[in-house]
């Protein structure tokens, strides 16, 4: 299993990015999948959730609203669309299954500032 994330940046505060994950090495359309964040210091964080099938998904309180996630199995990708960013979206954002149990991989840097 590979997770390469990619997409992130810095961004003023109510501005908007979308990251990507590309997966290989498994059956992408076979997995629920998740985005996850951390912050130096702190325990990884889950954000977002996707059904296999994209139709049944979750997200933590703080980003109901201003974030959304996708999938399309045929690329093998998942994504991320953040719009009204806040400084506390600062992290390194990553990719797993919803529990996290994969190699996790490097991440992409979000960073929300003026």
């Amino acid at each position: 299993v590979q997770l390469v994330e990619s997409g992130g940046g810095l961004v003023q505060p109510g501005g908007s990015l979308t990251l990507t994950c590309k997966g290989s090495g498994f059956v992408f359309g076979n997995y629920v999948l998740s985005w996850f964040r951390q912050v130096p210091g702190k325990e990884r964080e889950l954000v977002a959730t996707i059904g296999m099938e994209g139709k049944l998904i979750s997200y933590t309180d703080s980003v109901k609203g201003r974030f959304a996630i996708s999938r399309d199995n045929f690329k093998m990708s998942m994504y991320l669309r953040m719009n009204s960013l806040k400084p506390d979206d600062t992290a390194q954002y990553y990719c797993n299954n919803r529990i996290g149990s994969w190699t996790w991989g490097q991440g992409t840097q979000v960073t929300v500032s003026a």
